[in-house]
């Protein structure tokens, strides 16, 4: 702390912040308060909607924890200031870049901390003035930058960096001044390269300072960081609409509050440009490995080439496409430069394009090329395993292949083979095999310093035994078959598809464990597993433990007659008291249905008037589902019965209504319903004593077949015609709603009577009382 000017100051910040950040940690750990936690070390207030306690998952908390101390760290460097001593002159541009350096980081400290404060106030505008003079300060940035390397780096770069720096410059003031104005215009978006012109700017600034003695291999490095971080990092955020906790916006949400590399890269440079110039050294050639066993370093180069290869041979160039966790988190809630950059890289590796690399590190064999086409390597090697490892799979179904999120892949790339499976190209983990096998073999054919051979040896054997040890099934978790989502899916033939065998008792117990939602599984989770986690539940089930069930509850949020039903197929004590739910279920049912019955048997008979053709009186009582009968008959227009408005003409009159093709009659859907059907050949007399409804309508029928249904139902009334004839008819409906005292507390009555006659004009005999 004493080696800068303020590195007292700075720790004090440091370390408060630090203190802060753990004091609001254990609030978080140990109740459900986490927003304050949240809010001062994410800076998001809208991930946490509107919610006044806010429980963040501990490991979780753990993250935030480590995030709040990178960013203590952070504000060290940049707080600190330049190393003690005389300063070194070096003219006023120097100074100049340093002093709109220190007011970029003021501004990011000041955007930085008033997040919570802008969002309270409202005063989203503060955000939009910011951006504006942090643009015009970094316009004098790269002017200033270019004049300071004078003499450092090449004219070329020099000019690249302010073409580059400046375009990027006016392409964010102007985003900035036509959002103020309300223009919507993406011009300015085309100009900036959607952020890549930036990072072309700032990658050349790291070029120079690389090769400038001023700055320090530490402030390069972290410039670096600060590059890759702002890739990785999501724009905008999410606030938690349901209560499955968003694990993703929460990830993207900490990637973008350690983001603070940036910052502190600006500020180191402008640190270092005061510090006494170093001693120079005199560079050192690269040393070279010698050339090694030349058919194993081709078969290095080669490898990433083989799963390529099969991947063109079937028209696919990409290395994952839609498939994993981490694909699906940066394409789904991350869009922007971050998808773009994905599908870039997952392009240039679908191709082969770490056989580039795998060449370039053969031929020239320094060790810091060497060491970094490993890391990389391996870096690739790991997300290809964990996106085959997450890949679930898609349900082979008709229809185009849609995929959540930006689309950024081509249409129509994925396309379904005639078996109706897609065909995404071969499993990643074949081009993480073989990246993974492409490093080792760098490290075999290079190996690094004997100084520092045994600690590097180590650390790689302990990566490579955890990684085998990882991808080893345990005892507990041996492979065995899995019963996929679309085999517990009924079988429904009207979609055509081929009828599936049946389920055993153990599948159909994984089924219903998997749908109950009680314990999550992975899609690939064997049945095994699932049947081992369910003995084990039922065996706490039957003995009914009171500490065994508390147990159960504090650890694993599970209550006991939760598991009822989910254990039922395979627990004996669970599948009795199912039993004896279904019995009892039963058997009010059952009564139920025979007061339905008495209370039909109970209603009068209807006496016609004069001789019908055809009388019927269902026996059973009748139900609807949603509250109407009605028939349908093809006309010659082929109208759409669900649009025709008879529904509408229906409620209007509160009983029936009719086009041709179309009869509809309202009923109670709650209540029982019995039923009288009559036919005639000649219009019988009105009666409208003991109904409380009486409607007749006008109805032709096209094809002589007038059945009322209820589809939901399943309820269907005996055909209403005159022997099959079609035509025109007369359709009087009869509607009684009675008291009745059983389990049933009202009743209904309907009577329906057809017979040949003209007309169309609805006639109300008698208007539907109150109920």
């Amino acid at each position: 702390m004493r080696h800068y000017r303020f590195g007292m100051i700075a720790a004090l910040f440091a370390l408060g912040h630090l203190a802060f950040v753990g004091v609001l940690g254990a609030l978080a750990l140990t109740t459900d308060h986490g927003r304050p936690l949240w809010t001062v070390v994410a800076r998001d207030p809208f991930f946490l909607g509107d919610e006044d306690a806010f429980s963040v998952p501990w490991g979780l908390t753990v993250a935030v924890l480590l995030v709040g101390a990178v960013q203590a760290w952070a504000l060290w460097q940049v707080l600190r200031g330049r190393a003690r001593g005389e300063p070194a002159h070096r003219g006023g541009r120097v100074g100049l870049l340093r002093l709109a350096l220190y007011l970029q980081v003021g501004f990011g400290i000041a955007l930085f901390a008033s997040v919570p404060l802008i969002v309270a106030a409202e005063a989203y505008w503060f955000w939009t003035a910011t951006e504006i003079i942090t643009g015009l300060l970094q316009a004098a940035v790269v002017w200033l930058f270019f004049l300071v390397l004078r003499g450092v780096v090449s004219r070329g770069l020099r000019l690249f960096s302010l073409v580059a720096g400046l375009l990027a410059c006016a392409s964010g003031l102007g985003q900035s001044i036509t959002g103020v104005l309300g223009l919507d215009t993406a011009v300015f978006t085309l100009a900036g390269g959607y952020g890549y012109v930036w990072q072309a700017w700032s990658v050349s600034i790291l070029v120079a300072q690389a090769r400038d003695s001023r700055w320090s291999a530490a402030t390069v490095r972290i410039g670096v960081v600060a590059q890759v971080m702002t890739f990785l990092k999501p724009g905008g955020s999410m606030g938690i609409s349901t209560g499955v906790f968003p694990w993703a916006f929460a990830v993207h949400t900490l990637i973008g509050a350690v983001s603070v590399f940036g910052l502190v890269w600006v500020a180191r440079t402008a640190h270092e440009l005061a510090n006494p110039l170093p001693q120079p050294v005199p560079r050192r050639r690269p040393a070279r490995a010698a050339a090694r066993w030349w058919p194993v370093a081709a078969v290095a180069v080669v490898l990433p080439l083989v799963p390529a290869a099969v991947n063109l041979t079937h028209g696919m160039y990409l290395w994952i496409g839609p498939r994993g966790a981490i694909e699906n988190v940066v394409r789904v809630e991350g869009g922007g430069t971050p998808a773009l950059t994905w599908f870039s890289l997952d392009v240039f590796v679908g191709v082969g394009g770490p056989a580039l690399l795998l060449l370039v590190t053969v031929l020239r064999r320094t060790r810091r090329l060497v060491r970094f086409t490993t890391v990389t390597l391996t870096v690739a090697a790991v997300v290809a395993f964990v996106s085959a490892l997450t890949t679930t799979p898609v349900p082979a179904v008709s229809g185009d292949f849609f995929y959540e999120g930006v689309q950024i892949y081509p249409e129509g790339l994925f396309t379904r083979e005639r078996d109706g499976e897609l065909f995404f190209g071969v499993s990643p983990s074949w081009y993480g095999a073989a990246l993974l096998a492409s490093a080792l073999l760098l490290l075999v054919l290079y190996p690094a310093a004997p100084a520092q051979r045994v600690r590097r040896h180590v650390v790689l054997a302990v990566t490579v035994t955890l990684l085998a040890l990882g991808f080893a099934p345990v005892a507990d978790q041996s492979l065995g078959p899995v019963t996929a989502a679309e085999d517990c899916a009924p079988y429904e033939p009207w979609r055509g598809e081929p009828r599936k065998p049946e389920l055993t008792s153990d599948q159909r117990f994984v089924c219903s464990y998997r749908q109950a939602g009680l314990v999550t599984f992975a899609d690939t989770t064997p049945d095994a597993v699932i049947l081992a986690h369910g003995r084990r539940l039922c065996g706490v089930y039957t003995r009914n433990d009171p500490q065994e069930v508390a147990r159960l509850q504090t650890v694993e949020g599970l209550r006991r007659d939760a598991l009822t039903y989910p254990l039922a197929q395979i627990c004996p004590g669970a599948d009795a008291v199912v039993q004896a739910a279904a019995a009892e279920q039963e058997l009010e049912d059952q009564e139920w249905e025979d007061d339905a019955q008495r209370m039909c048997d109970s209603t009068p008979r209807h006496r016609p008037l004069i001789r019908a053709a055809k009388a019927i009186r269902i026996k059973e009582p009748q139900w609807t589902d949603y509250g109407a009968v009605e028939t349908y008959e093809p006309t010659e227009d082929e109208a759409d019965p669900f649009e025709d408005g008879v529904l509408d003409e229906a409620q209007r009159n509160g009983l029936v209504a009719a086009l041709p093709g179309h009869l509809m009659v309202l009923t109670h859907p709650d209540y029982d319903l019995c039923v009288t059907l009559e036919t005639y050949t000649r219009r019988p007399p009105v009666e409208t004593k003991g109904w409380d409804h009486v409607v007749e309508v006008g109805y032709r029928s096209p094809t002589g077949e007038i059945v009322l249904r209820d589809d939901l139902s399943g309820t269907g009334f005996p055909d209403l015609s005159l022997n099959g004839r079609a035509g025109h008819y007369r359709i009087r409906v009869h509607y009684d709603w009675f008291r009745w005292k059983g389990k049933n507390d009202y009743g209904q009555r309907l009577l329906i009577m057809a017979f040949p006659g003209k007309g169309d004009k609805p006639v109300t005999y008698r208007a539907r009382r109150k109920q």
